[in-house]
């Protein structure tokens, strides 16, 4: 059975060394998601607009650049109270879907409540960066290991 790790960061540094590690410990693109505001983790304002595609996380200058190569799907996306977002990974799908009902509304479809969805949704408000990884039940404990190992915080599992 399929469970989600989630945790948040504070700098784009800390979720990318997590998505490497992740990478290396043998997750895949299609369990690995990150979601952050555009300029999150940077301590500035983004230079890439809605436009723009991250894919190749070059020349881009935005929040995920080099992330989304990690993750599989990577767009962006303006969701109604939080703004333009960047998501990368199976996440960036429910959130889409979900568009009225924002990062809660997408996490709700992987088993996370919905007032911890809504917690989750605030840090990427404030400009903090959401990783999820969706992965069974027998390496969950590692993925939330390799979160908290790269300074992740308010790591959960559902």
């Amino acid at each position: 059975m399929s469970k989600t790790v989630i945790g948040i960061f504070g700098s784009e540094d800390a979720a990318r060394r997590a998505v490497e590690e992740l990478r290396n410990s043998g997750f895949g693109t299609n369990e690995i998601s990150i979601v952050a505001r555009e300029g999150a983790g940077r301590g500035g304002d983004a230079t890439m607009g809605m436009g723009n595609d991250i894919s190749g996380g070059v020349t881009t200058g935005g929040v995920l650049g080099g992330l989304a190569g990690l993750a599989a799907g990577a767009g962006a996306l303006a969701i109604p109270g939080i703004g333009p977002l960047i998501a990368a990974g199976p996440i960036a799908g429910l959130i889409s879907g979900a568009a009225t009902g924002g990062i809660a509304g997408g996490l709700l479809d992987w088993g996370i409540p919905e007032e911890r969805g809504r917690y989750y949704e605030g840090k990427v408000r404030e400009g903090k960066i959401l990783a999820t990884i969706r992965a069974e039940d027998n390496k969950v404990d590692k993925a939330a290991q390799v979160l908290r190992n790269q300074g992740a915080t308010d790591v959960e599992t559902h």
